[in-house]
């Protein structure tokens, strides 16, 4: 890792904007991993090798993805 460029994210992360984009990120991108991993099965890894792992997670994504769209769209008809 860049030693500079480490140093400067953590002296971000002390401003009071750096603190709240880690607050917003709990609740944001740390929420879409645990729910690959509850909701999706990427707790465990179901095939053997890169490729097919790499695979699954893309999957994975996009079923996210497309639950999303399809939670925007319902919300934008209503």
């Amino acid at each position: 890792i860049d030693e500079d460029l480490a140093d400067k994210a953590r002296r971000f992360m002390k401003t009071e904007k750096g603190k709240r984009y880690y607050k917003r990120r709990k609740e944001t991108v740390e929420r879409i991993f645990a729910d690959a991993k509850e909701l999706h099965g990427l707790r465990y890894a179901h095939y053997r090798g890169l490729h097919l792992v790499q695979m699954q997670c893309l999957m994975t994504a996009t079923a996210q993805n497309i639950k999303k769209i399809a939670t925007k769209l319902s919300k934008v008809q209503e």
